[in-house]
């Protein structure tokens, strides 16, 4: 997410001076927000060396028969496709031929696919540098992400809502899918996602990692912006076999978390800056997989922890752009366009485009085309509340197909009047 959004007013009403009290050198007010970047990033998997993986004859658009369309690897229901369109590779060289894999299976295909989508909360636990719990003004430093679990569970990302590109109530993140195919899916063609609310986890912090926000009252935390170095130390297992001494390898190793799964690390309020600068913010969550070799009972095969981080965002804080479940349905979106990040140098690739909020990439990151856009989310109202998910940019867009076989020819969804464009056919890094 990249254009800057200013803060309403109100927002500054939240952290008003209730009591007198000393401020903490790394403590923040709501006004820290006002001059941030909010967006999501493309993440790669974490830092470890991933064995060169063969493609060949992986790019049929008809599903495997096997769960995964990755020979040798150990991870999620995939479909494989291609398009022709003429456009420049990283180096700079004409190339006409794309890739991608998607979630699921291919669109011709009747009946759904379901995937088991464990939600894991996790806590921030902001410790003193010696590793000692912090308390100020006589309140604990732990920021509880249970609190946004039945939120998130009664949203249109995991319940069912009415959208014109299928039948019958649906899922965002299918009704997303079901649109980009348009004519070219059939009737029951579904992609679905199963909630599991699994075990809560803690991420410790350290300080001089952090910055925070206190509620009015004094309590933790209105929001936590985090070292995106020290939390991806956190989060990512660096060492195999894994131990629990990361979120991530904790899970694993719980059972939580699953090569078959599509797992959310549900945070609260928290939000990343640049390693080592805290004026470089805020990243609002990615989508990536943990790497790990193959084991005998999976027959050696490389295993692909398919997981996204989205932080919640409570309202006010960025504004209408980015709101309650935004980085939620940003990040399993992209998860259903590109599930593993471009792991292999090819799938996920697109020619380089330009999008309407002037983000400049070549990858089928279906949410970085709209976030930050004044209409970039999408209202929906269901259990008594008013999501906000974000519209996605359709394959056709990535295609640069003139009459495009998505739904209403459209570029975008649910919205389809945010992106009616293509973009220019863009050099290497948009260069003149």
């Amino acid at each position: 997410m990249r254009k800057q959004v200013a803060v309403p007013v109100f927002t500054c009403l939240l952290f008003g001076s209730l009591f007198s009290v000393a401020q903490e050198p790394d403590q923040v007010t709501a006004e820290k927000l006002a001059g941030a970047h909010p967006h999501t990033i493309s993440r790669a998997a974490q830092a470890k060396a991933i064995p060169a993986i063969s493609t060949q004859n992986s790019t049929n658009t008809t599903a495997s028969t096997q769960a995964s369309t990755i020979p040798g690897v150990d991870t999620i229901t995939t479909f494989n496709g291609s398009f022709r369109t003429p456009g420049f590779d990283a180096n700079g060289n004409p190339n006409s031929k794309w890739y991608y894999t998607m979630v699921g299976r291919s669109p011709e295909h009747e009946g759904t696919t379901r995937f088991h989508a464990p939600i894991i909360p996790v806590s921030i636990d902001l410790r003193n540098a010696d590793g000692s719990p912090r308390f100020v003004n006589g309140q604990r430093l732990f920021y509880d992400a249970r609190q946004y679990v039945r939120l998130v569970l009664n949203s249109p990302i995991f319940q069912n809502y009415k959208y014109d590109s299928s039948k019958r109530p649906t899922q965002f993140t299918d009704a997303v899918q079901r649109a980009e195919f348009g004519h070219e899916a059939e009737d029951e063609w579904h992609t679905l996602l199963n909630p599991d609310v699994k075990r809560g986890r803690v991420m410790t912090l350290l300080q001089g990692t952090y910055q925070f926000a206190l509620n009015a009252d004094g309590t933790c935390c209105a929001f936590v912006l985090v070292d995106e170095s020290a939390f991806s130390n956190a989060l990512f297992p660096p060492t195999y076999p894994v131990d629990n001494t990361t979120v991530i390898g904790a899970a694993e190793l719980a059972g939580d978390m699953t090569t078959q799964d599509i797992t959310t690390l549900l945070f609260p309020n928290t939000y990343l800056y640049a390693p080592g600068d805290p004026s470089n913010c805020c990243v609002l969550g990615f989508h990536s997989f943990d790497f790990e070799p193959g084991v005998p009972s999976n027959g050696n095969q490389l295993r692909f922890y398919v997981m996204n981080y989205s932080s919640w965002i409570s309202p006010g804080l960025f504004g209408d752009a980015f709101v309650d479940v935004t980085a939620v349905s940003h990040e399993l979106s992209e998860t259903f366009n590109d599930p593993l990040v471009v792991y292999d140098g090819v799938h996920g690739l697109t020619p380089w485009w330009l999008a309407p909020n002037g983000l400049c990439q070549d990858n089928l990151e279906t949410g970085d085309v709209i976030e930050g856009l004044p209409n970039a989310t999408f209202p929906i109202t269901m259990n008594g509340y008013t999501y906000h998910p974000q519209n996605e940019a359709l394959l056709p867009w990535f295609e640069f197909k003139t009459h495009p076989h998505s739904i209403h020819g459209a570029y975008s969804y649910p919205d389809t009047t945010v992106v009616t464009a293509l973009s220019p056919v863009e050099k290497a890094g948009c260069a003149p």
